[in-house]
């Protein structure tokens, strides 16, 4: 992943403009300039929630004679990253047609060891070996990131213990569930300087001494002395810096979040647009809405009260004209409900 930091000159025709500064296998740091906080924090929100990943989502544990319980374990599983390449071609749970898993939309691996020695016996993630038919050799790999290739530690076993277990592992997303996060953490700053003043340090006795400057503090001028505070001024550079999980590479997780985000727009102008066929605003949308005035015995399409006579009936008896109080005014037992 080698990139040529790249400046354009005529950036405000061309839209935003990122600019790569570090780039290798764990993270990578760029500046996104000529855009808004708005779309900055939702590209962050997407990278970190709703790109889609693969994970161990069943454990079906056969053997377990390990001092940990059984919970414990298929929790362990389900933080195990797993190779997520590829995983554009699975298909979700929810969408496939086959009764429980398939080789469309998960991937079965299996875990078995046991101590045999005299000393006790370590289980990585290298132990859990993917079986079955994939649509790939790569996805749902365990990770093995580490010099050793070893990858994540599950358990130890004494001598004579044992562990057997299989894992279903199916596509997701962080907003269902942390274990589907493709990133481990997304820094991201902007105005190094304050000179917005966003922020409200707290400091002792010199807040320049006790708060240092931050790394990107050299890719902004810093504010002259005496310099008057522009209330107009909006924040416009904006700096990433993104580290992977181990999943997908840190350059994915960012062309990902942009794909992933074009997409959320793209259905939303979609829903907002009238389609030919369509029904106006709501276009071809089949989710919930509200019932339709007119379309009913009642006007709102078959909804009525739980409160039976056209719901105009109270709880203090009569028509609704009468309360403990007396009788009110308004329409002495008459309703336009009914």
């Amino acid at each position: 992943m080698d990139y040529d930091p790249m400046v354009m000159d005529d950036a405000e025709a061309l839209g935003p403009v990122v600019k790569i500064s570090q780039a290798d296998s764990v993270r990578v740091k760029y500046e996104l300039s000529n855009a808004d906080i708005a779309f900055a924090n939702s590209l962050r929100r997407v990278m970190l929630a709703e790109i889609p990943t693969i994970a161990i989502d069943l454990v079906e544990i056969s053997e377990n004679s390990s001092v940990l319980a059984d919970e414990f374990i298929a929790h362990r599983m389900g933080l195990i990253p797993l190779n997520a390449e590829g995983v554009e071609s699975l298909l979700y749970a929810r969408e496939c047609d086959c009764d429980g898993c398939c080789e469309h939309c998960s991937v079965k691996l299996l875990l078995h060891a046991k101590c045999e020695g005299d000393e006790n016996m370590p289980v990585f993630a290298r132990d859990l070996v993917p079986f079955g038919d994939r649509i790939n050799q790569v996805v749902g790999t365990p990770v093995l990131s580490d010099a050793l290739r070893q990858g994540s530690l599950i358990l130890k076993l004494r001598p004579g213990q044992e562990i057997k277990l299989e894992c279903i592992a199916k596509k997701g997303i962080a907003k269902e569930h942390a274990k589907w996060a493709p990133s481990a953490a997304i820094g991201f700053e902007y105005d190094p300087h304050n000179k917005l003043r966003h922020i409200d340090l707290w400091f002792e006795t010199d807040a320049k001494t006790e708060w240092p400057p931050s790394d990107y503090a050299e890719w902004e001028e810093p504010p002259q002395e005496g310099e008057p505070f522009d209330y107009d001024a909006v924040p416009n550079r904006f700096y990433f810096n993104v580290e992977t999980a181990g999943n997908l590479p840190p350059d994915t997780i960012v062309s990902e979040g942009i794909k992933v985000l074009q997409q959320k727009l793209a259905g939303l102008i979609h829903e907002l647009a009238e389609d030919e066929g369509g029904d106006g605003m709501n276009g071809e949308y089949n989710g919930p809405r509200s019932p339709e005035y007119g379309t009913g015995a009642d006007g709102f399409g078959g909804y009525t009260t739980p409160f039976g006579n056209g719901g105009n009936q109270s709880s203090w008896g009569g028509a609704g004209g009468t309360t403990p109080y007396g009788t009110t005014p308004y329409g002495a037992g008459q309703s336009q409900w009914s």
